[in-house]
């Protein structure tokens, strides 16, 4: 998470959507930059509401704009996915002995195994009640998101490339595509109000 106090701006860090990068590329700008451990970095909108965002606004007597972007479902699961696959990743939540399609399928349990247990991005995303986030982007369209921040910031910026998810193969099976699109259905309608 970042906070730029002068803008009054603070970008919530979406699992999975080149958090890493943009904190590398803009920490120094920031006034609190929140990296470790996860749970903090990757605030959710929630929590930003309810405990960070009410202090920031007494402190500085204004409102924040928060931002945040968000991946296209099955690309965000297939990058979980990849980035579990990695030889570092402890033996409970790796995903090197199993495929994509299983992986996805895992992941629509009720409770789900600990090496798919990675979430929601319409969880993290969405308040549970109230206010959620003010400008949601596309993260297949960062180029939009960067050039928001570049107008917001008054500089250039530029993204390194850190954190990236091995490749690897995501092709799902028509039955486990179709399961899906029916869990994930809150993120799906999040992700299809964004326009690209």
């Amino acid at each position: 998470m970042l906070v730029f106090w002068e803008q009054r701006l603070a970008f919530l860090a979406t699992p999975k959507t080149g958090s890493t990068a943009i904190a590398a590329a803009l920490e120094s700008l920031a006034a609190v930059s929140i990296q470790r451990p996860p749970l903090l970095k990757h605030t959710t909108v929630h929590r930003y509401r309810r405990f960070i965002g009410p202090f920031l606004e007494a402190a500085s007597k204004d409102a924040f704009t928060v931002v945040a972007l968000m991946r296209e479902p099955k690309d965000w699961l297939g990058s979980w996915y990849r980035f579990r696959q990695r030889e570092e990743t402890d033996a409970g939540k790796s995903t090197r002995s199993i495929s994509f399609d299983d992986f996805v399928r895992a992941w629509c349990q009720d409770p789900r195994p600990d090496f798919a247990d990675v979430g929601s991005q319409a969880r993290f995303l969405r308040p549970r009640q109230g206010v959620g986030v003010d400008r949601l982007f596309r993260y297949e369209e960062i180029g939009t998101f960067v050039h928001f921040l570049e107008e917001r910031l008054g500089c250039e910026i530029l993204l390194p490339r850190l954190n990236v998810s091995p490749a690897g193969a995501t092709e799902l099976s028509p039955a486990t595509e179709a399961l899906l699109r029916e869990v994930a259905a809150e993120d799906f309608a999040l992700y299809a109000t964004l326009t690209p």
